[in-house]
């Protein structure tokens, strides 16, 4: 909890757009799957590529720096998933589909909203099905699920 507050101190400016990206992807991801984005499938990994878009693009407001928005998305969500009580396997499904999110989110930077969750969409029907954390690296490109 502390290392979130000194996270939260370190760039003020920053939290409204991230609380803004987090409450807006949960809004869009309730719309198109319900409560399915909670589990461990393709929803969840929708659901972690947009929430960093979203950060990235929120923050991208405030820093006006594609890199300093990325290391702000990775930063904050890589701190939910360490205090997050996930398996390792659902550990590394997460912090993979982040990972992605943000690599879209450069190739995507100047799309609107509509076009990015389509694309995000696109990208998940071809979603890889991880059964193993060492499997990871074979999709460096994809979103992974664990379970439908």
């Amino acid at each position: 909890m502390l290392q979130l507050a000194f996270v939260v101190m370190s760039r003020p400016l920053l939290i409204r757009p991230t609380l803004r990206a987090t409450k807006h992807t949960l809004k869009i991801c309730d719309s198109l799957y319900g409560k399915a984005h909670h589990k461990n499938g393709k929803a969840n990994a929708f659901r972690h590529a947009l929430w960093n878009i979203e950060i990235c693009q929120g923050s991208f407001g405030v820093t006006k720096n594609v890199g300093k928005s990325i290391y702000w998305a990775k930063k904050i969500t890589d701190l939910h998933e360490k205090m997050a009580p996930n398996a390792k396997l659902e550990t590394a499904m997460d912090l993979h589909n982040n990972e992605i999110g943000r690599m879209l989110f450069m190739s995507i930077a100047d799309r609107n909203e509509s076009n990015f969750v389509d694309y995000i969409q696109k990208k998940v029907e071809n979603a890889q099905l991880l059964t193993k954390v060492e499997d990871i690296e074979n999709y460096k490109n994809e979103l992974v699920y664990i379970s439908d």
